[in-house]
């Protein structure tokens, strides 16, 4: 939960700025850095036009800008600190825009779906990018009525603008937890399945009635009639959830919701992520929520079996010729395209999740595309218990028996012993976590190890 020093910086045009006037609101979101269908491009140009619906808009926007501004838990000793935001990720997927952020404490991933019966314009280009939400801009868009047109462009031409403009350059702390949270969401999104669904009385009563802040333990919300009800027991048919208050974000847009779905993994009494979609007019506000209110996405390490396959890195430079920002990605079309079982497909997009280069909608039970704007060079430096691991490899540090084997750490063997439930550790990572965060380094080694010799 540390938080990171590096920085990125990010060069605007001129900041974000939203004006009223001549019976309309004009919203123009500067753009910085990124990749389009055709490379990359330091300025995208993505859409121009109306945005449907713009009071919900506009609330939607804030909504996603306001969880990258929040920190939902301060770990102990830590002093609360001034937080400067990481800017909203914005991809044009052609037939829809897709908003995404991460709160400070990197707990909960926010997603705001424009879909396409609520753009009203020309899509310029497909691509992802970070868009500047600052102050002033934010605060006009809390002013946005229900009755005014919301004209939206994302990104503007800065080549027809005068030479004396004012470059603005913003730099924010992000980023390689951001990369990793990406990774683990659209990993842990790919596993859950609707369970329940309410109408929007309820979900209007039962998220007003969650706390500012509360208990962190996980408790479940499982189905009471027509409603919602929280218990304190591990349930089946129910949805995880730490840290009341975290469902919050959703509270300004209620007034405009449809109805409230919640999704789940397969049952585990420990907890697990929670995604909550709430159904808007033509668009979709989504919460992730970590398995718990102290864990951050980005340390959950379920991407390390993805990424410690080989193959799966072979097939994913394969895959990822074939992609254009598809809104949903075809694991039929591809495999057929790339001459990959279906299952090679979905494992290397695994793996292009991992480099943020894939997201996964629940809603419709696929995978879209997207390309975060981070060196790719930096992926392999961010996840110390496969470089551990390979470095274990490398010192023959691992010695196989059977269905057993012995992981040479520092003056310690640990044993890794495979089991129906998966391999199993004596060392203290292991115990404390019980694979419930992804491998340790010595069962990702042995991985590594046994894949070399198969």
């Amino acid at each position: 939960m540390g938080a990171t020093t590096e920085e990125q910086t990010y060069t605007y045009a001129r900041p974000s700025a939203l004006v009223f006037g001549d019976g309309r609101t004009d919203l123009v979101l500067a753009t910085s850095g990124g990749r389009t269908a055709t490379g990359p491009a330091a300025h995208p140009v993505f859409f121009d036009g109306f945005l449907g619906h713009p009071e919900q808009a506009a609330a939607a926007l804030l909504a996603v800008a306001k969880v990258a501004r929040t920190r939902f838990y301060t770990p102990p000793g830590m002093l609360a600190a001034i937080l400067r935001a990481a800017d909203p990720v914005v991809t044009s997927n052609g037939d829809r825009l897709r908003f995404e952020s991460f709160s400070a404490c990197c707990g909960v991933y926010a997603r705001y779906d424009a879909l396409p019966g609520s753009l009203d314009g020309t899509v310029l280009d497909t691509g992802t990018t970070n868009v500047d939400f600052n102050p002033p801009m934010r605060d006009a868009l809390a002013r946005i009525g229900g009755l005014e047109p919301l004209h939206l462009q994302v990104g503007e031409d800065v080549v027809v603008r005068t030479l004396d403009a004012e470059v603005t350059e913003k730099k924010v702390p992000l980023p390689e937890r951001w990369l990793k949270g990406f990774a683990e969401v659209q990993l842990a999104s790919a596993t859950v399945a609707p369970v329940l669904e309410v109408a929007a009385s309820e979900a209007r009563r039962f998220v007003r009635s969650m706390p500012s802040s509360g208990s962190r333990k996980p408790v479940w919300v499982v189905a009471a009639g027509r409603g919602l009800r929280i218990t304190t027991r591990p349930t089946p048919d129910g949805v995880p959830l730490s840290g009341l208050d975290r469902l919050k974000p959703l509270e300004p847009l209620l007034r405009f919701a449809r109805s409230l779905r919640a999704y789940a993994a397969p049952h585990d009494a420990q907890g697990a992520t929670g995604v909550w979609e709430l159904q808007l007019d033509d668009a979709r506000l989504v919460l992730a929520l970590s398995p718990e209110s102290s864990r951050g996405f980005s340390g959950e390490g379920g991407v390390l079996w993805d990424l410690a396959d080989e193959q799966s890195a072979d097939d994913a430079d394969l895959v990822s010729a074939l992609l254009a920002f598809e809104p949903r990605i075809d694991v039929v079309r591809l495999a057929a395209e790339s001459g990959l079982d279906e299952g090679r497909v979905t494992r290397a997009l695994g793996r292009l999740g991992a480099a943020g280069r894939v997201g996964y909608d629940a809603a419709e039970t696929a995978y879209f595309h997207r390309e975060l704007p981070y060196d790719a060079d930096r992926l392999a430096t961010m996840h110390p218990r496969l470089r551990d691991a390979t470095a274990l490899v490398e010192a023959g540090a691992v010695r196989l028996d059977g269905d057993s084997a012995h992981v040479r750490s520092g003056d310690t063997d640990h044993v890794v012993r495979r089991t129906d439930g998966g391999d199993r550790c004596t060392c203290p990572w292991y115990a404390k976590h019980r694979g419930s965060r992804g491998p340790c380094n010595h069962v990702l080694a042995v991985d590594l190890v046994r894949r070399q010799q198969a």
